[in-house]
């Protein structure tokens, strides 16, 4: 059986107070005064303080801006290739923190066997995971994988194809790095997708060490892992390249269709694992918005205390796209008195309309 041995996360320099953003948002969209006064009510509701960015400008005036020009309209507006050449400039140092946070007290880089890298706001060849071999001199002849484009749920994925891999190869050291760039990606046309988007995501790098039975020191077991897809919801949640980088799609119908689901798919999930609901006592929700949150407290009436976790990491740093859910769980762990008994229950929500879920314990 894998465990969970350790998780490290780490967040670019630029650390943007959400009314930073709207000051920016503002300003870039050109509404009139009602509009602007709609646009901080939602702001204001978002559950958000701060988010990180690689990019300075969403706290600066204009003439200081250094990735998007001080024009009016954004113009000449960044292309696709320009986004992808800050990817490959900041994301390879931002995972390489990530992990080094998470080797701590564990082991050195030359011990991972496999390598996992996880994103959907950059696509390179050469990728991360190369550039990562040579930041932190991994073994060359590593195993490695990538897990793009998936959205939100790719770090449960991920640690399924840990999973399987120590399952296959019980002395495995398989590390997972989660790292999203999401806000090079802000689309200047005031669409109600885009408005969504840069009001709710930011920038960060999440790594786990997955190990395998013959590491017997104790870490948190991998119990069981359950995905479905709500068909219904497939054009409520997507993810696009475009010549001005890529375009997220997130309709108001995402949190009902999660609300009128979940439960069942909470029940599938622990039915499989032969465990009853009251049996889970921790639950690690991806935050991607306060209003998902919400629909998971009505779907299983829970009170919010329960998400407690997700609620801080939707507060301080947003929704970060695959991280997230690691950074909650990183809260969940820290928070975890040693000797107690803990069995968690995480999902996390992504184009498809995909739920994917595992189940973890000490």
């Amino acid at each position: 059986m894998s465990q969970i041995k350790s998780i490290g996360t780490a967040v670019p320099r630029f650390k943007h107070d959400q009314n930073e953003i709207l000051n920016f948002m503002s300003r870039i969209y050109a509404f009139n005064e009602k509009d602007r006064r709609k646009l901080r009510y939602l702001y204001g509701q978002s559950g958000i303080s701060n988010r990180y960015s690689v990019l300075s400008d969403y706290s600066k005036s204009p003439q200081n801006w250094t990735f998007y020009p001080p024009t009016e309209n954004l113009e000449p507006f960044p292309s696709l290739e320009k986004r992808m050449e800050l990817f490959n400039q900041f994301a390879p140092a931002l995972s390489a923190e990530a992990v080094l946070n998470c080797l701590q007290n564990n082991l050195s880089a030359k011990e991972i066997t496999h390598l996992i890298t996880v994103t959907c706001t950059g696509l390179s060849a050469p990728g991360l995971d190369l550039y990562l071999m040579d930041l932190l001199d991994l073994p060359k002849n590593i195993f490695r994988t990538s897990v793009n484009f998936m959205g939100c749920y790719a770090a449960i994925h991920a640690l399924k194809l840990a999973d399987a891999i120590c399952n296959a190869e019980p002395s495995a050291r398989v590390m997972i790095v989660c790292t999203e760039l999401c806000t090079l990606h802000f689309q200047q046309e005031p669409s109600i997708d885009n408005i969504t988007s840069s009001l709710l995501f930011g920038d960060g790098s999440a790594a786990v060490l997955v190990t395998g039975d013959d590491d017997k020191i104790g870490g948190f077991q991998l119990h069981g892992f359950y995905a479905e897809v709500i068909p219904k919801g497939k054009q409520d949640m997507s993810w696009a390249l475009s010549s001005t980088g890529f375009a997220m799609t997130l309709s108001n119908y995402v949190p009902g269709l999660i609300e009128e689901d979940f439960k069942n798919l909470v029940e599938n999930a622990l039915a499989k694992t032969r465990l009853p609901l009251d049996a889970v006592s921790d639950w690690c929700i991806h935050p991607g918005g306060r209003k998902i949150l919400e629909a998971i407290e009505k779907s299983l009436g829970l009170p919010k205390e329960k998400l407690a976790a997700g609620y801080e990491v939707l507060n301080d740093f947003g929704n970060m796209s695959s991280p997230t859910i690691l950074f909650v769980l990183d809260k969940l762990f820290k928070s975890f008195t040693s000797g107690d008994s803990h069995t968690v229950f995480g999902a996390a929500f992504g184009p498809g309309l995909t739920m994917e879920t595992f189940i973890a314990g000490n």
